[in-house]
């Protein structure tokens, strides 16, 4: 088999982990090939370059064989090959580092701790330690 589906590859690669998660992927355009956005019957070679973007993140991968029947995951590393950059890496451990700052929409209500850690954020301890007596200026001017 010389070529295969774009979206039964990601699927077989384990990149995503349902064939129709794979296929959504491509029709909300975060999957590009060679650079070009892709659709979900799009073909893919060996030595094309398959982009995935998973918010922070975008992914690069290498296609090494196009497969449709899913591998065990040890064997993936003879179906792809990873060439993401090392910045987009970077980009996830910033995001991971954040944590509570960048909340997703619809998560629910902050746990305590991360209630606890935002209001030490906004409100650092240093600022306790001024007194703001704003009275006793105003009784001054009388």
């Amino acid at each position: 088999m010389s070529e295969a589906r774009i979206d039964k590859w990601m699927w077989a690669a384990r990149i995503f982990k349902t064939r129709s998660v794979a296929a959504e992927a491509c029709k909300k355009g975060r999957v590009q090939l060679n650079g070009a956005q892709a659709k979900a019957a799009r073909m893919v070679k060996p030595g094309d370059i398959v982009q995935v973007r998973k918010p922070p993140v975008t992914y690069s991968f290498k296609v090494l064989q196009p497969i449709e029947k899913r591998v065990g995951a040890k064997l993936v590393p003879e179906v792809l090959e990873n060439v993401t950059t090392p910045d987009q890496y970077e980009l996830l451990e910033m995001s991971r580092a954040s944590g509570f700052v960048n909340r997703a929409k619809g998560t629910g209500r902050p746990t305590k701790k991360d209630r606890r850690s935002l209001e030490e954020f906004i409100a650092p301890e240093f600022t306790d330690d001024f007194d703001f007596d704003f009275d006793d200026e105003e009784n001054d001017e009388d």
